[in-house]
C-alpha cells in the first residue's frame, strides 16, 4: 500500500512539474515577455481549425508565433499604434463588442424560450381600452381604473359583445376583437396578461401606454405555422352593374378551375386583388393572426396537400377560392433561437433585461438606490426646463460628489449637465419632483452601463482575449500594407526584376485547341467522330444528334493543357482526331486542331502570380530583418512544458 501511494505521488508530482503557469515567459522580443499561457490558448483555439497535421507541430507553431510577435513589435516601433485611424476603427469594435456583454443573460435566455413558447401558441381573445395619457394625474387615474372594473364586471355579467356595442366610441374607449396571435404581436405588457389569463376568464385591469385594459380569452391553441397561397378574389364592390352578382361569378370561375384550366391564369384574368393578380394572385406567406380575415386564414390553413384548391367561400372583403403553394410548421427552437433574442433585444422586453442589468451592476460596485441630493436638484428647478432655457444657477457646487461607482467619483456637474441636456426632451409637463427622479435613474443606469464598458477588458477575460486579438490584428494588417502589399503593387521595378530573376517559374504548358464532344452513348459519339471527320462543325453536328427536348452530346471547346477536366488522363498531344475515350461514366472523342508548345509566360501574363509571389519574397525579407534587429530568446524548459502540457491535454 505505502509503495502504491509513493508511485501515486510521485507520478502526481511529475505532472505538476509539467504544467505551465501564468508567469511562466516562454520566449522574449526585444525583452519584452510573451507567456507560454498566451501561446497555449492560441494553439488549441486555431487547432480546430488546421486541416494539415504539419500545422499541428508545436515548433512549427513557435516559429510562426514568434513571426507574428517579432511583426507586432515592428508596427509598435513604427507607432501605428497611434494613428488616429487604428484607434477609431479599434474604439469602434470594442463599442460594438461591448454590446454581447453589455446584459443579463440569464433574464435574456429566459426571454428567448417564453417567446418560442408563446411562438408555437396563439391566443384568442377580445379587450377593452380606456385611453389615458402616460402622464396622467393620479386622479384622472383612479377614475379611469374604477370605470375599467364595472366594464370588468358588465363583461362577465352580460358578455364582451354586449359591452362592446354599448361602450365603444373609437375614440376614448376601444372595443375590439383581436382574433389569435402570438407573440410579439402586441406590446409585452398586452401580451403577458393574455397569455396568462385563463381560457373563459376576464383579466384584471392593467395598464400599457395606451391606458388601462381588460382581456377576456376565448379560445388557445398550438400555432399553425406558415402558409403560402393565392387567391382569386370576387369584390362585394362591384363597379359594373351588368356583371354577374359576386357569388355567381366566382362559381362560374371555379367551374373553369374544374374543367382544368390553369389556377395562375383565372387569377390573372379575373381576380379582383390588384395587388396580387399578376402574380397569379400568389400572397406573401403569413401566419395566424396576420391577416384581418380569420375566414380566410381557416380556410388557407385547412388546405393540406401542395397544389390543393378550395370551393368559393365569402369574406368581408369578397368571394374567394384558394390555391396551397406551401406549408410550414413552425421552425424548431434552435433554427429560432437566434432571430427571437434579436427580437427580444428590441422589444419593450429589453427593458426587463436593462433593469436586471443594472440591478446586478449596482450590487457589483455597491451603489445605492438612496440620492440624497435629489432635493436640492428639485429646489434649483424652474418652468425655464419645459421652455427648454432654464441653466444651472450661478452659485452651482460643481465639483461636489454625487456618487461613486467602481473607482470613478460623479459630481453635481456631471448629473447637473445631464439635466440641461434633458431639455431638449422634455415633452410634457411634470412634477420637478418626478422629473428629477425619473432623470437621476436614467443618469445612473447609463452611467453604471457606461462604467461597465469602459472596464470590460479588467472584468471580462473573454472580451479582453477578443480585443487584443483585433488590437494585433489591426496592427499586422497595417504592417502587412504598408511594407507588403502596397510594396508590391507600386513597386513596378522591384516587380519586372523578381519577374526576371525568376522567369523558369512562369511557364506555360504543352496545350492543345481542341473541341472535345461528350455523350454517355457510345455509338452516338461514333456518330459524331464521324461528322468530324466529314469536316461539319460543332453546330451542325449538334444539330444532327440532339433535338428540342433531348441532349445526346455536350462539347467543350477552347485552349487547353493537359489538366482540363473535359481531356481524359494520359491523352495525347497531336494533331487531328483522337480515339474514343471512356472517361468520367461517359465516351469522349476528341478534335485537336493546334498543339500549342511549352514557353515562359510574358510579364503582363503572369502578372498576378509574379505580384502574389513577389509579395511572399518581401514578407520573408522582411521577418529576415526583423530576426537581425530584434534578439529573440525561447525558453527552453518552458518550451518543454508547453509540449508535455499540450500532449497530455
Amino acid at each position: 500500500m505505502r509503495y502504491f501511494y509513493t508511485v501515486l505521488l510521485v507520478g502526481l508530482s511529475i505532472c505538476l512539474q509539467t504544467q505551465t503557469t501564468k508567469e511562466d515567459i516562454l520566449f522574449t522580443v526585444d525583452k519584452a515577455p510573451v507567456y507560454a499561457s498566451e501561446f497555449i490558448r492560441i494553439y488549441n483555439k486555431n487547432l480546430e481549425l488546421v486541416q494539415d497535421e504539419s500545422q499541428k507541430d508545436v515548433d512549427a507553431y513557435l516559429e510562426l508565433f514568434i513571426n507574428y510577435k517579432l511583426k507586432l513589435k515592428e508596427a509598435r516601433d513604427l507607432e501605428f499604434d497611434k494613428k488616429p485611424s487604428y484607434i477609431r476603427e479599434l474604439s469602434n469594435y470594442k463599442k460594438q463588442l461591448a454590446k454581447n456583454y453589455l446584459t443579463d443573460n440569464k433574464v435574456t435566455d429566459a426571454l428567448v424560450s417564453e417567446a418560442y413558447d408563446r411562438t408555437i401558441n396563439e391566443v384568442k381573445a377580445s379587450h377593452i381600452l380606456i385611453k389615458i395619457p402616460e402622464d396622467a394625474s393620479p386622479q384622472d387615474t383612479l377614475v379611469a381604473y374604477n370605470q375599467m372594473l364595472q366594464l370588468r364586471e358588465s363583461v362577465i355579467n352580460v358578455g364582451f359583445e354586449a359591452v362592446k356595442k354599448d361602450v365603444h366610441n373609437g375614440k376614448s374607449i376601444f372595443a375590439e376583437g383581436l382574433g389569435y396571435f402570438s407573440c410579439f404581436k402586441m406590446v409585452y405588457d398586452f401580451e403577458n396578461v393574455a397569455y396568462n389569463t385563463n381560457v373563459g376568464d376576464v383579466s384584471m385591469p392593467f395598464r400599457t401606454q395606451f391606458g388601462y385594459h381588460i382581456v377576456k380569452v376565448f379560445d388557445k391553441r398550438k400555432s399553425r405555422g406558415t402558409v403560402t397561397v393565392a387567391h382569386i378574389m370576387v369584390s362585394n364592390q362591384q363597379k359594373d352593374s351588368l356583371q354577374d352578382a359576386p357569388e355567381i361569378r366566382i362559381n362560374d370561375i371555379y367551374k373553369k378551375l374544374s374543367q382544368g384550366e390553369d389556377f395562375e391564369s383565372l387569377a390573372k384574368q379575373f381576380s379582383d386583388d390588384k395587388s396580387s393578380s399578376n402574380k397569379g394572385g400568389k400572397l406573401v406567406p403569413f401566419s395566424g393572426g396576420q391577416l384581418s380575415s380569420s375566414e380566410f386564414e381557416d380556410v388557407a390553413f385547412s388546405l393540406n396537400n401542395i397544389g390543393d384548391v378550395s370551393q368559393p367561400f365569402k369574406t368581408n372583403f369578397g368571394w374567394h377560392i384558394i390555391k396551397l403553394y406551401n406549408k410550414e410548421p413552425v421552425e424548431s427552437f434552435e433554427v429560432l433561437k437566434p432571430e427571437l433574442e434579436v427580437k427580444v433585444k428590441r422589444d419593450s422586453r429589453s427593458k426587463l433585461i436593462n433593469n436586471a442589468l443594472v440591478s446586478i451592476l449596482k450590487e457589483r460596485y455597491d451603489v445605492s438606490d438612496d440620492q440624497e441630493a435629489l432635493p436640492y436638484f428639485v429646489s434649483i428647478l424652474n418652468d425655464d426646463y419645459f421652455k427648454r432655457a432654464w441653466t444651472l444657477p450661478a452659485d452651482f457646487e460643481t465639483e461636489k460628489p454625487l456618487i461613486n461607482i467602481g473607482n470613478k467619483q460623479l459630481t453635481y456637474k456631471d448629473f447637473g449637465d445631464f439635466l440641461v441636456n434633458g431639455q431638449r426632451r422634455a415633452t410634457t409637463k411634470k412634477s420637478f419632483d418626478k422629473l428629477v427622479s425619473e432623470s437621476y435613474n436614467t443618469f445612473l443606469n447609463n452611467s453604471l452601463v457606461q462604467y461597465q464598458e469602459d472596464n470590460l477588458e479588467s472584468e471580462s477575460e473573454d472580451f479582453a482575449y477578443i480585443v487584443d486579438e483585433y488590437r494585433d490584428g489591426l496592427l499586422l494588417f497595417d504592417l502587412m500594407e504598408s511594407k507588403i502589399w502596397n510594396a508590391a503593387k507600386t513597386d513596378s521595378v522591384g516587380l519586372q526584376k523578381f519577374y526576371g530573376n525568376n522567369k523558369e517559374n512562369y511557364v506555360l504548358n504543352e496545350r492543345v485547341d481542341a473541341m472535345v464532344a461528350s455523350s454517355v452513348k457510345q455509338n452516338t459519339i461514333k456518330k459524331v467522330s464521324k461528322l468530324i471527320e466529314e469536316g461539319n462543325t460543332q453546330k451542325e453536328i449538334k444539330e444532327v444528334i440532339n433535338s428540342d427536348d433531348k441532349v445526346d452530346v455536350i462539347f467543350t471547346s477552347g485552349i487547353m493543357d493537359a489538366n482540363h477536366q473535359a481531356l481524359p488522363k494520359g491523352f495525347k498531344f497531336q494533331v487531328g482526331i483522337s480515339e474514343i475515350y471512356n472517361y468520367n461514366d461517359a465516351y469522349v472523342v476528341v478534335n485537336v486542331k493546334e498543339v500549342l508548345p511549352r514557353k515562359l509566360k510574358t510579364f503582363d501574363e503572369a502578372k498576378g502570380r509574379v505580384i502574389s509571389d513577389f509579395q511572399v519574397y518581401k514578407e520573408k525579407a522582411l521577418l529576415d530583418d526583423l530576426k537581425s534587429k530584434y534578439q529573440v530568446t525561447v525558453n527552453q524548459e518552458v518550451l518543454a512544458k508547453v509540449k508535455s502540457q499540450i500532449l497530455n491535454q
